[in-house]
C-alpha cells in the first residue's frame, strides 16, 4: 500500500490537470503584476517550492483520497480497485512533466514555436567546426531575450543523438548533487521527450550524487526551454536525461561530471549546458564579466572556472548578483568533457538582454547570454591562459606606473574590471625588481586570490616598498630599476625532492607553520639542487637548512610565465 501511495503522489505532482481535479491546487506562476522594464520574464529569481510557481499538492491529500474509499468495510474492495486503476493509468507511464512555461518563456502554439526556432537556426552564421561536438552551452531565458543566441549553439550539433543530457540550474529547490528524473517524460507543445530510464538508473547506482528528485523539476524552466530547439533540430526521436544542479561544492561537481562521462562513453550522446551568465549588472559592465568567464572556460579547468566566478563577485561590480546562473552545470560539464575529451571550448555568440530586446530590457539591468561549443581536441588544454606580447608589455607598464604613482603621491582612478578580459582572470603573481642585475625586491602571491591586474599592482607596490630585506625604493631610483613579472602555475605537491626539475620548476616548502618559495629564476644563482633547497629552507622559510629531507615538510613545485622589461 505504501508503494501505491508513493506512486500516486509522484505521478500527480507532475500532472497539473489531474491535480486540479483531485484535491490539489496550482498557484499562479506570476504574482499578478505585469513585467516591468528590466523585470523580464525568465530573469526573475524564482521562489522556493513553498512559494508561487510550483505545482504543489495540498498536504495530506493522498491520505484523504485513500481514506475516502476505505473508511467503510463494505467499500474496501472497491477502494483497492480504484487505487490500482490510478497506479496503472498514471504511474506506469512515469512522471509526466508537462509544459509549464509554454506561453511564458516561449510560444505556446506549435507553429509559432517552429517559426521562431527555425528562424534562429537559419540566422546563426557559424563557420565550419573541426572535431566531434561533445557539449554545447545555451542560455535559458525567455526566447525574445536569449532565443537567437541559443540558435548559435544548436546550429552546430548533429541531427541525430540517442540521448541528450541537459545540465541546468536549479532555481527553485536546493539540491545536494544532480537532481534527475528516473522515468517518465518532459513535454512541450511540440511533443513528449521520454527520459532515458536506463541511463538514469545507471547514474543513480553509480553515485549518491545523482538522485531521483521530481520536485526539483516541477517548476524549473532550465530544462524545458531547451527542448523545442532539440525537437526541431534533431531528425529522429531522442531520449532525455534532465539534471538540475546548484551545489557550490566543487569536488562534488567534478565527480558528477566524471561519472556522467563514464556512462556516456558508449552512447551517441550530447550534453547541453543550460546557463545564463551575469545577472543584473549594467550593460557596460556585463560583457567584461561574461567574456572573462568565457576565457576561464577555455582553460578547461573546472576549478579555475569556479574560482573565477568568486573573484569576479569580489570586484564590487554594481548590481552583479551572480556571474553565471548555471555555474554548477558548467562546472560539471567541463569535468565531463575533459573525461570524454581532451576538449577545447569555442565561444560562438555573446549578447545581453539589452542587445537582444532593447524595447523591453533596460541598459541599467541586464542578463548576459553566451552560446558555445565543446569540441573534442587532439590535445588537452593547458589549464591556464596565455598572454601575447602586447599584454605582457601593458602589464610591465602598469607595474612601473603603480610604483611611480606611489612615489609621486598620485591616486589614480581605477576601473573595477579591465577592458582586456585576460587581466580580470585570477592569478598568482610575483614582481621582481633588480638594479644592475642585483635583487632589489621580490614579493607576490602563491595562490590566485585576485585578478591578474590587481596581483601585478600588489606585487609591484610590495616589492618596491614592503620587502623587508631592502630599503623602500626612492624617487630617483625608479628609472634605474628593471621589472620582471612571473605568473605562477598552480602549485603541485611533490612526494620528495627527486621530482623537482631544476631550472624549469620553482619550489615552495612548508613546515612547522613556516613557508618559503624560490622562483625558477633562482636556479641561475644556485644551480645545485641541494644548495638550492638548503637556501630555500634557511633563507626564505626560516627553517633548518636540511628541512627539505624531513618527511613532515611539504614540497610543492610550479612553473612560471616570466617576462621583463
Amino acid at each position: 500500500m505504501t508503494q501505491i501511495i508513493t506512486a500516486i503522489k509522484r505521478k500527480i505532482m507532475f500532472n497539473k490537470n489531474f491535480c486540479r481535479k483531485n484535491f490539489c491546487y496550482s498557484p499562479p506562476f506570476r504574482a499578478g503584476k505585469p513585467w516591468g522594464k528590466g523585470e523580464f520574464e525568465g530573469e526573475r529569481n524564482f521562489p522556493l517550492i513553498s512559494g508561487t510557481g510550483i505545482i504543489k499538492p495540498r498536504a495530506g491529500w493522498y491520505k484523504m483520497l485513500l481514506q475516502h474509499f476505505i473508511h467503510k468495510n463494505q467499500r474496501y474492495q472497491r477502494s483497492i480497485f480504484f487505487t490500482v486503476f490510478i497506479v496503472l493509468t498514471f504511474g506506469s507511464a512515469g512522471f509526466a512533466r508537462e509544459a509549464v512555461f509554454a506561453g511564458k518563456f516561449y510560444p505556446a502554439e506549435k507553429g509559432e514555436i517552429a517559426r521562431f526556432v527555425d528562424s534562429a537556426l537559419a540566422k546563426a552564421a557559424i563557420a565550419k567546426l573541426d572535431g566531434k561536438i561533445l557539449a554545447v552551452i545555451a542560455p535559458h531565458a525567455g526566447y525574445v531575450f536569449s532565443g537567437r543566441v541559443a540558435g548559435y549553439a544548436y546550429k552546430t550539433i548533429d541531427d541525430q543523438y540517442d540521448t541528450v543530457v541537459i545540465l541546468g540550474a536549479s532555481h527553485t529547490l536546493s539540491v545536494k548533487g544532480a537532481a534527475i528524473l528516473k522515468d517518465g517524460f518532459y513535454e512541450t507543445p511540440l511533443g513528449k521527450v521520454p527520459v532515458d530510464e536506463k541511463l538514469a538508473d545507471e547514474l543513480i547506482k553509480a553515485s549518491p550524487l545523482f538522485e531521483d528528485n521530481p520536485a526539483a523539476h516541477a517548476g524549473e524552466h532550465a530544462v524545458e526551454v531547451q527542448l523545442p530547439f532539440l525537437q526541431r533540430r534533431l531528425k529522429k526521436p531522442f531520449k532525455l536525461l534532465p539534471a538540475v544542479l546548484n551545489t557550490e561544492k566543487i569536488a562534488d561537481l567534478v565527480k558528477i561530471g566524471e561519472v556522467l562521462a563514464q556512462k556516456l562513453k558508449d552512447r551517441k550522446a550530447l550534453i547541453v549546458v543550460s546557463a545564463d551568465f551575469s545577472h543584473y549588472p549594467r550593460h557596460i559592465d556585463a560583457k567584461q564579466v561574461d567574456e572573462t568567464l568565457g576565457l576561464a572556460i577555455k582553460t578547461m579547468n573546472p576549478q579555475y572556472f569556479w574560482l573565477t566566478n568568486r573573484i569576479m563577485l569580489q570586484k564590487g561590480v554594481p548590481e552583479l548578483a551572480t556571474c553565471a546562473c548555471g555555474e554548477a552545470a558548467v562546472t560539471a560539464a567541463m569535468a565531463a568533457v575533459n573525461t570524454l575529451g581532451p576538449a577545447q571550448f569555442l565561444e560562438l555568440k555573446y549578447a545581453d538582454s539589452y542587445d537582444e530586446f532593447p524595447q523591453q530590457a533596460s541598459p541599467d539591468r541586464v542578463v548576459g547570454y553566451m552560446a558555445g561549443v565543446f569540441l573534442k581536441s587532439g590535445k588537452a588544454a593547458a589549464g591556464r591562459f596565455a598572454l601575447n606580447d602586447g599584454q605582457k608589455k601593458e602589464l610591465l607598464k602598469e607595474a612601473r606606473t603603480e610604483i611611480q604613482n606611489q612615489l609621486l603621491g598620485i591616486k589614480a582612478k581605477r576601473e573595477r574590471l579591465s577592458a582586456d578580459y585576460a587581466f580580470n582572470l585570477p592569478s598568482a603573481v610575483f614582481v621582481t625588481l633588480t638594479r644592475n642585475g642585483a635583487l632589489r625586491g621580490c614579493v607576490g602571491t602563491t595562490e590566485p586570490k585576485m585578478t591578474l591586474l590587481d596581483a601585478v599592482r600588489y606585487g609591484a607596490l610590495s616589492a618596491a616598498f614592503e620587502d623587508l630585506r631592502f630599503e623602500p625604493v626612492a624617487k630617483g631610483e625608479l628609472e634605474k630599476l628593471k621589472i620582471e613579472i612571473s605568473i605562477l602555475s598552480p602549485l603541485t605537491k611533490a612526494s620528495d625532492a627527486k621530482e623537482i626539475i631544476p631550472h624549469k620548476q620553482g619550489v615552495a616548502i612548508a613546515g612547522n607553520g613556516r613557508s618559503g618559495l624560490f622562483l625558477p629564476q633562482v636556479w641561475e644563482q644556485i644551480p645545485g639542487k641541494e644548495d638550492f633547497l638548503g637556501e630555500l629552507c634557511s633563507q626564505k622559510a626560516g627553517l633548518e637548512r636540511g628541512c627539505w629531507k624531513d618527511k613532515k615538510t611539504d614540497i610543492y613545485v610550479f612553473t612560471v610565465d616570466a617576462f621583463q622589461e
